[in-house]
């Protein structure tokens, strides 16, 4: 299939087959979509977990509005942003610019400095929404990366974060949760798998100006 008709195939699960996981190669296909989605500024503010342990899954259940996708998947995907950024995290970003293209630090110099102004400037709330804002970037791509791959998937918004931090541990990485999506494969009785998309047309969402 062709992108625009994965994209059709893709939908919301609302039931996975529990007895159906994904191969490792899968598991590589979206780590490494992850790793390469888009960030501001290349920083990359966001990491992800990646859960594939059933009684945790089942645990969180009752922290996901008691949605069962999060325990029947094969794997859960926690999109997580920083708790903070700091200059030292600038730092280790210019570091890897050099050692990836042997850029030169007096070009590198200004821009690092542009940057470490601009995020001190900012405030915790405007820290906050900016990594965040980069987690839904992140989920964008990966929704659709599992479409050409024919992976299921179900993105989340509706969990507590803060219970999702504690089981997971994530104080310890320096992480909040952000957003959460099972992937695995749709279940053959799931309602929503045979509906039609809802979708607005093309000419009411989209403004061409020649």
């Amino acid at each position: 299939m062709n992108i625009i008709e994965s994209l059709e195939w893709r939908y919301a699960a609302k039931k996975f087959d529990g007895k159906k996981i994904l191969t490792k190669e899968q598991i590589h296909t979206l780590k490494t979509a992850f790793n390469l989605t888009a960030t501001s500024y290349g920083l990359q503010p966001v990491k992800m977990v990646v859960l594939k342990n059933k009684k945790i899954q089942q645990q969180l259940v009752a922290h996901s509005w008691n949605q069962q996708q999060v325990a029947q998947a094969s794997h859960v995907l926690v999109i997580c942003t920083q708790d903070n950024i700091n200059e030292e995290d600038i730092e280790k970003y210019f570091e890897l610019v050099k050692y990836t293209r042997n850029t030169p630090d007096e070009i590198l110099n200004p821009f690092k400095d542009y940057l470490k102004t601009d995020i001190s400037n900012k405030s915790e709330n405007q820290l906050a929404l900016w990594m965040k804002n980069q987690a839904y970037i992140a989920l964008g791509n990966l929704l659709t990366v599992a479409a050409i791959e024919k992976i299921d998937s179900c993105p989340m918004e509706g969990f507590n974060p803060e219970k999702y931090d504690e089981i997971l541990e994530l104080k310890k990485y320096n992480l909040k949760s952000a957003l959460v999506l099972p992937v695995g494969f749709r279940a053959e009785d799931d309602y929503m798998k045979d509906l039609k998309k809802v979708r607005k047309n093309i000419t009411d969402v989209v403004i061409e100006i020649n």
